[in-house]
């Protein structure tokens, strides 16, 4: 029975690492469809920090399914009413990659020809994510927040690891920690260069900060998260994420108490150019604080579990 279950164990990491080679290759697959951004996070989460949390998430569960102590009825209803209510609203969807769907006709045209003018950053796709649809990247900020809350209250908060002896789980592997320590400089000077050139190039806040603590989750696995624990204490870390989302509130007030509109980076300089340059290394940012603290906060809730029954 051991055995078999040892079996299935490597099997459920085999689909992972699949999982992971796809996310790779769908990358592949936008990079050929010049959509450099996508393809940029896809690579950097779903082929990188995806596959790590799932493995780590594979460590912590056990061989044999707990007996569940609540009806799965409740569960399957919401998951029902939900899926429909999905379907529901993409009916009156145009279909993909129709040449007449509003977006086509409307609004992409507009980007097009104005975005340059009006917001002055080269890469049109941080224009329109940063400045044209500041509001929809607002709230994809607070779902990232709100996520690393959520994963937080469902694994409760245990004890930090630095607090409590712990092995290296990798000290006797000698060259993989030289590679390491020599990749982790160049990984998160990366970082920062996705992070503060995203408006000349292909990268942003979402990027960086998964970047950034790509470079952070390889040294814990490495060297033990007890490590990283004792440069970025988890509270620190709670507070930081915060902060990276009233940042990005917060220019938003900024430019209406000026007298524009909420998250109009025009009213931050006497230069309309000059402002939305501001507003949007401001706003990117914080999402890149945001992304970076919530990524961290996962790791470590999963990995200070690894000592639990």
């Amino acid at each position: 029975m051991t055995a078999i279950a040892a079996i299935r164990q490597r099997d459920l990491f085999a689909v992972v690492m699949l999982f992971g080679i796809y996310s790779l290759l769908t990358a592949g697959l936008f990079m050929n469809l010049d959509a450099v951004d996508v393809a940029f996070t896809e690579a950097a989460v779903g082929a990188g920090t995806t596959t790590v949390l799932m493995l780590s998430t594979l460590r912590l569960t056990g061989r044999y399914q707990r007996r569940s102590s609540h009806s799965p009825l409740l569960p399957l209803l919401v998951v029902t009413v939900t899926g429909a209510a999905l379907v529901y609203g993409t009916l009156d969807a145009p279909l993909l990659g129709d040449p007449g769907a509003p977006a086509h006709q409307h609004v992409a045209p507009r980007y097009i020809e104005s975005g340059l003018k009006e917001v002055g950053t080269p890469n049109l796709v941080t224009a329109v994510l940063a400045s044209y649809r500041g509001y929809d990247t607002l709230g994809e900020t607070l779902v990232i927040f709100t996520a690393g809350l959520a994963v937080l209250l469902l694994l409760g908060v245990t004890p930090c690891v630095s607090q409590r002896p712990q092995a290296e789980p990798l000290d006797d592997q000698a060259v993989l920690k030289l590679v390491v320590k020599v990749l982790i400089p160049l990984v998160l000077l990366y970082g920062l260069y996705v992070q503060f050139h995203g408006d000349y190039g292909a990268g942003g806040g979402f990027q960086a900060g998964v970047i950034f603590a790509t470079g952070f989750v390889l040294y814990g696995l490495v060297f033990g998260d007890g490590n990283v624990q004792r440069v970025l204490p988890p509270h620190g870390l709670r507070r930081l994420a915060a902060c990276g989302v009233l940042l990005y509130g917060g220019v938003g007030l900024v430019s209406l108490f000026r007298g524009g509109a909420f998250l109009d980076y025009d009213q931050l300089a006497t230069d309309p150019i000059a402002g939305q340059h501001l507003g949007i290394f401001l706003v990117e940012l914080g999402v890149g604080l945001n992304v970076f603290a919530v990524v961290m906060l996962i790791f470590f809730a999963f990995s200070s579990r690894r000592g639990e029954p």
